[in-house]
């Protein structure tokens, strides 16, 4: 299977990770080259990647935010879950791990994933089934940070018990009266943060599966936030709870 990843930081992510199998470059017609351009087109032509000038108006066909550029490639290709059971004793580091249930959103799934890449997660674990999935939209929104994350799709609950025979500590992310404040929970050891869907939150099973359930302070009038910045913020707390 094969898909086009597009905009210049995703496209140059993708070919400095070297992950994937990669076919050709669309390039438009015309287009300057500078900037993060020119590296994509180094790295094109250091890897000996056929580079093809198309007219602009084939691009948009393939996104409207495609900077100019597309790059054909394999499809995303997921880690198990001893790769990144591996990473983390690879790396001599207490789990760190972030579990995704069921977001449908591209733009959510990317943003978290782009978050867990930069505080140091080992790796993200995915529902196999109705639940978004690394697809070139979840890559533009990840800026590329897939490409360097290791990312599973599984079975959650089934996971949930393997992360804990691992040592792990699983805190779910979750709103409700039954969560504990912050301030009650210790993020500073072997963590697995589950972050529930858009609009329903964790399921029940998931929710269940969890050792603790976490919950933000919320002191204005919106009772929640999106589920791409609370678990944005929580990651946060788990890496400075962590140093």
């Amino acid at each position: 299977m094969r898909e086009f990843i597009y905009g210049r930081n995703p496209v140059y992510e993708v070919l400095r990770a070297g992950h994937r199998q990669v076919f050709r470059l669309q390039l438009a017609e015309g287009i300057l080259e500078r900037g993060r351009l020119i590296e994509v087109l180094e790295l094109c032509r250091a890897r000996r990647i056929p580079i093809q000038p198309v007219p602009r108006s084939q691009l948009d066909k393939i996104s409207d935010s495609h900077q100019g550029l597309a790059l054909e490639t394999s499809a995303y290709p997921y880690a198990g879950m001893e790769e990144i059971l591996d990473r983390s004793r690879s790396l001599g580091q207490p789990l760190f791990i972030l579990l995704l249930d069921t977001l449908q959103n591209p733009q959510n799934l990317g943003t978290l994933i782009r978050t867990a890449e930069a505080v140091g997660v080992h790796g993200v674990l995915i529902p196999a089934h109705r639940a978004a999935q690394v697809t070139p939209a979840v890559v533009s929104a990840s800026a590329g940070a897939c490409e360097h994350m290791l990312i599973t799709a599984v079975n959650l609950a089934q996971a949930i018990l393997t992360l804990k025979e691992a040592g792990a500590w699983v805190v779910g992310l979750e709103a409700g009266p039954e969560a504990k404040e912050l301030a009650e929970v210790r993020l500073d050891g072997p963590l697995a943060l589950v972050v529930g869907g858009e609009g329903e939150g964790l399921r029940p099973l998931v929710a269940r599966s969890c050792d603790t359930l976490l919950r933000l302070p919320m002191l204005g009038q919106v009772e929640s936030l999106n589920a791409a910045v609370a678990g944005s913020v929580v990651l946060y707390m788990a890496l400075l709870a962590r140093a």
